[in-house]
């Protein structure tokens, strides 16, 4: 088996965040649904961003906010993405590399600009994203670097990549190969309306072993099951996957495995200001734990611990550093 080189290879839509702090007005006006991510097009991205106020702009992504989490743990990263040779495709690559993660799919030369995600975020934290998926869309198949996929440990996918055809392909190329080296494939479900709109496809993912760890917050899970009953959702989770792990707000999260269900509370925060990138950045902290061998307990703390950092300030991405803050816990790194 070829040596493991990366902790976590992260494979998702490559989008720069476009953050506004707005009012429930504003949702209504432009025919937002509140917490939702909705595909748009070039056109309703240009009326979005002319009629935000002030902006917050960096990069993000699903994945992406994960596995740069993962290297603010100080794992070794790896990210598949796909930007256009553009200004601000150039600022999302300086940007991954910066925070010390291999990032080398080619740029596009042609074809449309790099993604954008037009995210308004009202004062009790909801975020409600707009998604212009430009050149992430045309991430495929030869993108995927079958031997960079041997040398990771665990490929992260994110189900939004189920939204343009050939990152799909993509996606499960990248799983056969991992499977193949007998490494672990995890997915986070991204959001409920994408549950909706792939629910038999991702059931199928799962049942049939394409996918191994699933990370899903409350509602995704309802939707999954298409039942309001936590506990008998969570009893199909466990049936459909080997490790689950379903994140609850403020209740923290529960780590299933088998027979075995663990509870891990969230972490204490001061002030709820952007909850964009909660659900990425707890992925980050539990998949760190998982691969340096921790207990689900404290892989699950760490996680609530990177997640309870990120809701605290406007963006997806972490202000300090996440391996400082789980020392200073007592969490391992």
């Amino acid at each position: 088996m070829a040596a493991v080189k990366y902790d976590v290879l992260g494979i998702g839509n490559a989008i720069f965040d476009v953050l506004v702090q707005t009012d429930e007005a504003f949702l209504a006006q432009h025919q937002m649904t509140k917490g939702s991510m909705a595909l748009i097009d070039e056109s309703r991205a240009a009326a979005i961003y002319s009629a935000m106020g002030p902006a917050t702009e960096m990069s993000g992504g699903s994945a992406a906010n994960t596995i740069v989490g993962l290297a603010g743990f100080g794992a070794r990263a790896a990210y598949v993405g796909k930007v256009k040779d553009d200004q601000i495709g150039r600022l999302y690559t300086h940007d991954i590399r910066a925070a010390q993660v291999a990032f080398d799919t080619p740029a596009a030369s042609g074809g449309p600009a790099t993604g954008c995600s037009y995210i308004l975020v009202t004062p009790d934290g909801e975020r409600t994203m707009n998604t212009y998926l430009g050149a992430a869309q045309d991430l495929t198949p030869a993108d995927i670097d079958p031997e960079q996929i041997t040398a990771s440990g665990i490929v992260y996918l994110e189900g939004y990549l189920w939204d343009p055809k050939n990152a799909k392909d993509a996606f499960l190329k990248a799983s056969q190969i991992a499977h193949g080296a007998n490494r672990k494939v995890a997915l986070t479900l991204s959001d409920s309306f994408c549950v909706d709109r792939y629910r038999d496809e991702f059931l199928q993912l799962m049942r049939s072993g394409t996918v191994d760890i699933v990370f899903a917050n409350e509602s995704e899970l309802h939707a999954l099951y298409q039942t309001a009953d936590f506990d008998t959702a969570l009893g199909a989770l466990r049936k459909d996957v080997g490790l689950g792990v379903v994140t609850r707000s403020e209740k923290g999260c529960v780590v299933i495995e088998g027979g075995l269900t663990t509870p891990v509370p969230a972490s204490p925060i001061e002030q709820l200001v952007d909850t964009t990138g909660a659900g990425d950045l707890f992925a980050a902290g539990f998949l760190f734990g998982l691969v340096r061998g921790a207990s689900h307990t404290d892989a699950g703390r760490l996680g609530a611990l990177a997640a309870a950092e990120v809701i605290q300030h406007v963006g997806a991405r972490p202000q300090v550093s996440l391996k400082q803050l789980a020392q200073a816990q007592g969490l391992p790194v």
